[in-house]
């Protein structure tokens, strides 16, 4: 669904510049929940960000569906932009505007009347576990509370895919717990490809059937979630498994044990 072919993103001149991104190819499948792991700095948050070009790759290309979208502008990328949520670790919302009003934000740029994106609205509401709070305003509400807002209007357009950039990291546990159960529901029911970048491997064990691993704007390897955290190969997720060790105790076995 999500083709990638030596993506590079280098901020600055050619010479001078940091190169955030290294020759990336990467592949995502219809109907995965995809994560993308890596320590801070790794380059993770511009890869996500360029696949609904929020970020202007340097060069190399990304196709959605076959279709190459890297030069999309205008209303094209409008479009491609609406097929494509994205949620944020802060949120995002609207302060200003009610829970409602947050939601039908998209809605209003592509000019859906006012009834049917109200309705649009609720009904996204009900799938996130929100309704009875249309009226508040995002003050009024907690972290993981916010965070739904932020889904149901991700999805308002009808997205295809969902880009989660560190979208539980603000969170406490329970929370994370209750929004990554979400994101399993919208993938399972509404049949949403979602890409989840962390630095969390408790989040991409929890919900991810793929996993890529990103280090110094490189891919360093990718595979299943099982077999990765079972056998990894590269030092980086290496890391990442002996630091959620130090952290959480045995929740990851050690390199080239069995189990996950």
């Amino acid at each position: 669904m999500i083709s990638i072919r030596n993506l590079s993103k280098t901020y600055g001149d050619a010479e001078g510049g940091h190169r955030a991104l290294d020759d990336v190819t990467l592949d995502i499948g219809r109907g995965d929940i995809f994560g993308i792991l890596g320590s801070s700095g790794a380059g993770k948050s511009t890869l996500v960000r360029c696949i609904n070009l929020l970020e202007t790759p340097t060069s190399g290309t990304i196709s959605i569906d076959g279709v190459d979208v890297t030069g999309y502008a205008g209303r094209d990328l409008a479009r491609l932009r609406g097929s494509v949520g994205m949620i944020f670790q802060n949120f995002s919302l609207f302060q200003q505007r009610t829970v409602l009003r947050n939601v039908t934000f998209p809605l209003e740029l592509v000019g859906m009347p006012k009834p049917e994106r109200d309705r649009r609205a609720l009904e996204l509401l009900d799938v996130v576990g929100l309704s009875g709070l249309s009226e508040r305003y995002p003050s009024q509400l907690s972290g993981g509370q916010q965070q739904r807002v932020a889904i149901a209007r991700a999805l308002a357009n009808r997205a295809k895919i969902m880009l989660c950039d560190e979208a539980t990291s603000a969170l406490d546990t329970k929370t994370t717990v209750s929004i990554l159960e979400l994101l399993r529901k919208i993938n399972r029911e509404m049949g949403v490809t979602i890409v989840i970048i962390t630095h969390a491997l408790t989040v991409a064990e929890s919900v991810c059937n793929r996993i890529a691993v990103i280090d110094g704007g490189r891919i360093v390897e990718q595979g299943t979630t099982e077999e990765l955290f079972a056998n990894p190969q590269s030092q980086a997720l290496r890391e990442l498994i002996e630091n959620s060790r130090q952290v959480h105790g045995r929740a990851f076995p050690a390199p080239d044990q069995e189990g996950c």
